[in-house]
């Protein structure tokens, strides 16, 4: 299938999943409440800007229409459907004796088709609760479930920052995210402190991250010895807000120097052996 060239960004109201469209007819604009063809149904969305990169034809999507009157009216009435409907399904849960926490209820725009997103510790076994709920709303049924981060993602709120979640109001796709990331920015490696509300660690680790990286290749790696000031020393902690990096003497005395006073990162096969690095660090702590 042909690409497609600056496809339009929109993200659906509901889970703020974003998703690539074709450019319609008709013109929009960024912020637009517009009406997107799925293969659930069609479902609102708006407009968040237009993609700098090609899209293969197979991920890009369709705008049916500008969002109107009436297709507000209608979103409206789903949200108060969507209300009951929670509550009831809940209680078949409870019903069943199912492990699973519910997160949301959603009806696409056209009422045929019900999602039920929801997070459980292991897999579930909900055929019996999918044939109850059909038999109560008469409708298209899906159990879907979701992910920690999905779920802060469809609940909404506000991080230890004070803004809201990246992964809402910020992230476009989410991305992995990993512990090393914390480790190369020198964070503390408490979960408390690097963790988000959904448990997991926090995006914006990936936001800095490339630039913490690119930096720190230009100076001898953390834990290396070198020469300062006529004295074998040890680095103990380049930190790159500061831009300075902390020096351990043979005595046990740490000195804090700017960074650009560290000798430029050597060669990777101009660099000594590991093992021979480590033993002259020990003979320097």
């Amino acid at each position: 299938m042909p690409a497609v060239k600056n496809p339009i960004v929109a993200r659906f109201l509901y889970n703020n999943e974003t998703c690539y469209l074709k450019h319609p007819d008709f013109e929009v604009q960024r912020g637009d409440l517009i009406v997107i063809e799925t293969s659930n149904g069609p479902e609102i969305g708006t407009v968040s800007g237009m993609s700098t990169v090609e899209k293969d034809a197979k991920d890009v999507g369709k705008i049916l229409r500008i969002c109107t009157d009436d297709d507000q009216e209608k979103q409206a009435e789903n949200l108060k459907k969507e209300d009951d409907a929670y509550e009831i399904t809940l209680e078949k849960i409870k019903k069943h004796g199912l492990d699973m926490k519910l997160v949301s209820v959603h009806y696409f725009l056209d009422n045929a088709k019900i999602i039920f997103n929801f997070t459980a510790d292991g897999r579930v076994d909900f055929r019996e609760l999918v044939k109850d709920l059909a038999s109560v709303f008469k409708r298209r049924i899906e159990l879907r479930q979701i992910g920690a981060r999905d779920e802060a993602k469809i609940i909404k709120g506000c991080g230890v920052c004070g803004r809201e979640f990246c992964c809402n109001a910020v992230k476009h796709e989410l991305q992995p995210v990993t512990i090393k990331m914390a480790k190369d920015q020198n964070l503390t490696l408490n979960s408390s402190k690097i963790s988000g509300a959904c448990g997991r660690l926090l995006c914006c680790l990936a936001y800095e991250h490339k630039a913490y990286c690119e930096i720190k290749r230009e100076y001898p790696p953390e834990g290396s010895v070198l020469t300062y000031d006529n004295k074998k020393m040890c680095l103990t902690e380049i930190n790159i807000l500061k831009m300075t990096a902390t020096l351990k003497t043979a005595d046990n005395v740490s000195i804090v120097i700017p960074l650009d006073a560290l000798p430029p990162s050597r060669k990777k096969e101009d660099q000594p052996n590991r093992s021979e690095e480590c033993a002259v660090a020990e003979n320097v702590k």
